[in-house]
């Protein structure tokens, strides 16, 4: 008796009215847009503009998409093209099945031509990008959850999943491998971020710090699946796939920092330009409030100068000598008389 599970959700989809509303196409929704805000929020403080990345995301979330679909379909063709399938259901992207290897290969592609229309260097565009993309795939991987798809080997663990059945499925506990690639997610953002603020990753380096880290993660998770994949020397082609990956981003990390160390100091020349004109109106209106000041203290200088040539000259003055002298004279003519 199973004491304790995770449950699986009855239905994937909630109808509102005529309109279905998918919990897998929710969750890749609610994992682009936390991509965006958290890698916006990173290029800024890179000295980036708010709202380039999401200009960006434009191309590369398309492009992604696409990529994903086709490196499921073209790694799972039997699904869709084998006898008594119908291969339009390669299209039905709601169903699940998106391949992480393909949507960033092809994302990439979509975010070169976005980065190359506003002058901006792809690197450190991805660098500012790469721990959104990972909690991105934390929230993407709920969508499996809903679709009750890609879990592990069955299991009688307290947290184990509980499938009910269903078409290609049998009903039974079995290891949560969408937790397990969920909470790796996390953790590897967490690493990047702190890797990224402790070294100062730069020239795409914390991007390939994240893929690195997420193939490390992916090799076990997609070992302990059940689901049907193919296999080449006893391992499953997504195994594969991740250890190759591995290899290339670590070298690259290596290779990088040997030939290009640092970070860029410049990642969007359109924010450098703006700053210096912003700093050029703030000296033009600090020289003329110099210009300003100075005229001001040189009228009050000239004032008091003024003021100070009207003193000798003060009538009250004159008076005053004038009673002198008459006051002598006086006293002379009273001095003679008596003599």
């Amino acid at each position: 008796m199973d004491l304790a599970y995770i449950p699986s959700p009855s239905t994937g989809v909630i109808n509102l009215g005529p309109i279905p509303l998918r919990g897998y196409a929710f969750c890749i929704i609610i994992g682009v847009f936390v991509a965006v805000w958290l890698g916006n929020k990173r290029w800024i403080a890179r000295g980036g503009r708010a709202g380039t990345v999401a200009d960006i995301a434009v191309w590369a979330v398309p492009f992604g998409l696409v990529g994903g679909r086709l490196y499921h379909v073209i790694t799972d063709y039997q699904l869709y093209f084998s006898d008594g399938k119908d291969w339009v259901d390669a299209f039905k992207i709601w169903q699940g099945g998106l391949g992480i290897w393909g949507a960033i290969a092809l994302g990439a592609v979509g975010a070169w031509i976005g980065c190359r229309r506003r002058g901006i260097p792809l690197p450190a565009w991805a660098d500012a990008l790469a721990p959104g993309i990972a909690v991105a795939q934390a929230c993407g991987r709920w969508g499996n959850w809903f679709n009750q798809e890609l879990y592990g080997r069955a299991t009688d663990v307290p947290w184990a999943l509980k499938i009910s059945e269903g078409p290609n499925r049998v009903a039974g506990t079995y290891h949560p491998t969408f937790l397990y690639e969920s909470l790796w997610c996390i953790g590897v953002a967490l690493l990047v971020i702190w890797a990224d603020r402790r070294f100062k990753l730069g020239h795409g380096r914390a991007f390939a710090l994240y893929v690195a880290s997420y193939c490390a993660g992916r090799a076990w998770i997609e070992y302990m699946r059940v689901d049907e994949a193919h296999h080449i020397l006893g391992l499953r082609l997504n195994v594969w796939t991740a250890l190759i990956v591995f290899v290339l981003a670590v070298i690259y990390i290596v290779i990088s920092a040997k030939v290009r160390p640092g970070r860029e100091e410049v990642v969007e020349p359109e924010a450098v330009d703006a700053g210096g004109v912003e700093d050029a109106e703030a000296g033009d209106a600090k020289s003329e409030d110099t210009r300003s000041g100075d005229a001001k203290s040189g009228d009050a200088k000239a004032e008091d100068a003024e003021a100070g040539d009207a003193e000798p000259g003060d009538d009250s003055g004159d008076a005053a000598v004038e009673a002198d002298a008459s006051a002598s004279k006086t006293s002379g003519a009273a001095e003679t008389a008596k003599g």
